[in-house]
């Protein structure tokens, strides 16, 4: 009789069994925000409570969450806090804008991002794919260690500037995954002074030396503009028609401002492709740790690119590949919250007839990471079960319990780019090499604006023989 090993459980923080104190409050949003949430966080379906004595609505229940993300949307703002500490680096880009600033803004942008459009970008997602694919070559069987987490931000980048911007952003530097890195790292972080509500123009410590990178980054922006205006100045028949030229074109009165251009170029350099980078390391990380995972995955993806078939094809005929970026994008989501308040009074009615009130200024917190590991909507949840993800196994899955990309209005506008792309990396790369682990591989989860691995994710890249 066959026995099934039992799943892998990735490294998570085990939920809190006390409430912690006012100062642990602090110590633990700076350092680490994943590792505040207590057991009711997981196992509860909502909890109001206070948080430095501001109202706060924590929601797990997938019908409150369709409420207040899609069904009653307009009620609902970005907090103050997140906006306090996004909108210093984005300013009025798609994530940080609100009202008919977000609406001019993302309809200005959804064609370039229409699931037909997107798969427009498959044959650029695969040539990048397989140059980037290079610099693992000549590792041989016994391999060499790389930091996934780095490659795959360059990776990702790489596809996105290619895609996006031509590959024509300007920047003096090589290494520009860094400066991203750095940027939203430096300037992404929660300050006390946020968590008191402090006004944006006082002073944010835990930031200083942030401005400096986020200037250079701004002066990138602006360079990466003109010398595109230039060009379409010159001769508008060699320009090439992609994101960046929209952007532009869509300056003046009836469109964008230039400093709404400037701040959604710089959301898309900066954060575009940070997401996806994650997910790719943290799938890597657990396919690694589940051997039979790996072996439907290298099997699937050799006959694949076997047959030939056209990358726009690859996500739907990789479903193992597909459902193990999935159950990674469950684990670690990369936005690992969703913060909202309530603009006027509400209430939700729960099907037992359970009222939830829901006043006006309220902080409604809605948390993919304790909603993915959630004991009332997840069988094992803390467990790498990518089969949970399977075609035939997906319509178990509420819409509304699964929030990588968010949902509703605001569902994040490059989620079929961002799937794509995931899956065309992965098989380009496993189709190559296989990623183990080594004895420096013990990743930690912590929140940085996204969910990445603290210290990086060390691992042995090696070649595989396809079969």
């Amino acid at each position: 009789m066959d026995m099934q090993p039992e799943p892998f459980v990735p490294p998570a923080p085990v939920p809190r069994t006390a409430p912690p104190s006012r100062l642990e409050i602090i110590r633990t949003v700076m350092r680490n925000p994943l590792e505040l949430w207590g057991v009711p966080s997981y196992t509860l379906p909502w909890i109001a409570t206070k948080f430095f004595n501001e109202r706060t609505l924590i929601v797990n229940d997938p019908g409150l969450i369709r409420h207040v993300l899609v069904d009653n949307a307009p009620n609902y703002r970005m907090s103050v806090i997140r906006q306090l500490i996004l909108r210093p680096i984005l300013r009025d880009g798609l994530l940080t804008a609100e009202g008919d600033v977000w609406k001019r803004s993302r309809k200005a942008m959804a064609p370039v991002f229409t699931p037909r459009h997107s798969q427009g970008f498959a044959g650029q997602m695969l040539r990048k794919a397989e140059e980037y694919a290079e610099k693992y070559a000549g590792c041989g069987t016994t391999g060499a260690t790389a930091d996934i987490s780095v490659d795959m931000t360059e990776l990702t980048f790489e596809i996105l500037s290619d895609t996006l911007f031509s590959g024509e952003i300007v920047s003096a530097s090589e290494k520009f995954s860094d400066d991203v890195d750095q940027l939203l790292h430096r300037m992404g972080r929660v300050d006390p002074m946020d968590l008191l509500r402090a006004p944006a123009w006082v002073p944010r410590l835990t930031r200083i030396g942030g401005q400096k990178v986020l200037d250079k980054f701004r002066g990138i922006v602006r360079q990466t503009m003109d010398q595109r205006r230039a060009r379409m100045a010159s001769d508008r028949s060699k320009v090439p028609n992609d994101f960046l030229t929209l952007l532009l074109d869509l300056a003046g009165p009836d469109g964008l401002t230039n400093e709404e251009i400037e701040d959604n170029i710089l959301t898309f350099i900066g954060a575009g492709h940070e997401t996806t980078a994650r997910a790719l390391a943290w799938t890597l990380y657990c396919v690694s740790n589940s051997p039979q995972v790996r072996e439907r995955m290298e099997a699937e993806i050799d006959r694949v690119l076997a047959s030939g078939a056209n990358p726009v094809e690859w996500l739907d005929l990789m479903p193992h590949t597909r459902a193990s970026f999935e159950e990674a994008l469950r684990l670690y989501p990369p936005a690992p919250s969703i913060n909202r308040a309530a603009i006027e009074d509400d209430a939700w009615t729960a099907p037992d007839g359970t009222r939830v009130e829901i006043p006006a200024g309220i902080t409604v917190l809605i948390m993919p990471w304790t909603l993915h590991r959630h004991e009332l909507y997840w069988d094992r949840p803390r467990a790498f079960m990518p089969e949970r993800f399977l075609p035939e196994n997906r319509a178990r899955i509420n819409r509304f319990q699964f929030l990588p990309f968010g949902v509703g209005p605001r569902v994040c506008i490059g989620a079929t780019f961002a799937l794509q792309e995931a899956v065309i990396g992965l098989g380009v790369l496993m189709h190559r090499y296989r990623f183990d682990m080594t004895p420096e591989t013990n990743p930690w989860p912590i929140q940085k604006l996204t969910t990445q691995p603290q210290h990086g994710l060390p691992m042995r890249v090696s070649e595989r023989r396809a079969t």
